[in-house]
């Protein structure tokens, strides 16, 4: 009988502790819409905030301390959980580097979308490209103290304040750079010059 109700103790016990280890824990994703968006300093949709929600399908393990957010870099914001190993790339609305590095010359400031969630490129007229693929376009990088710039080949075409893909010839690898005038792009993290 004693063995019984240790048996019974035994097997309540399990059943009360299995559901508690059965249920991971997850990062909370509203924390990290919010983090990116103070970081940025721009609300969801905004031009320099983030394009939408972080999908909600992610299931990435809950991190010990707060992740980090870095960027603007390349459009996209980097959120990451140093002590797990996870990171993850957050779309941002055009006009990031813009926003981030003082305004583009020439680029029109965009109206921000009336729906938090839409994306500002769907609700902003279309733009006339002053790139296209396979152009010679000057890549400028530099701040106010120095300038370098080197003569480059488009791979694909955008209209001012894009950011696009270029390179100094077919076989050497590309670097991502911002449009800013007809023919001319610069490297985006230097400061407008």
């Amino acid at each position: 009988m004693l063995r019984l109700s240790f048996i019974l103790s035994a097997t309540a016990a399990i059943a009360t502790v299995q559901p508690a280890l059965a249920q991971p824990t997850f990062e909370n994703l509203d924390r990290i819409d919010s983090l990116v968006a103070m970081t940025v300093g721009a609300n969801m949709g905004e031009p320099g905030g983030p394009a939408a929600p972080v999908d909600r399908r992610l299931r990435l393990a809950a991190c010990p301390s707060t992740p980090t957010v870095e960027g603007p870099v390349f459009g996209a914001a980097m959120v990451k959980c140093e002590a797990l190993g996870w990171r993850i790339r957050v779309p941002l609305v055009k006009g990031v580097a813009a926003a981030s590095y003082g305004p583009v010359p020439g680029a029109a400031p965009r109206a921000a979308p009336s729906n938090g969630f839409a994306r500002a490129a769907v609700a902003a007229a279309p733009r006339e490209d002053v790139v296209r693929k396979g152009d010679p376009v000057q890549l400028m990088a530099g701040n106010a103290s120095f300038s370098v710039s080197r003569m480059m080949i488009a791979d694909e075409g955008g209209a001012v304040g894009d950011t696009i893909r270029v390179r100094e010839d077919r076989k050497s690898p590309p670097i991502f750079a911002q449009i800013v005038d007809m023919g001319m792009v610069r490297i985006p993290g230097f400061n407008d010059f």
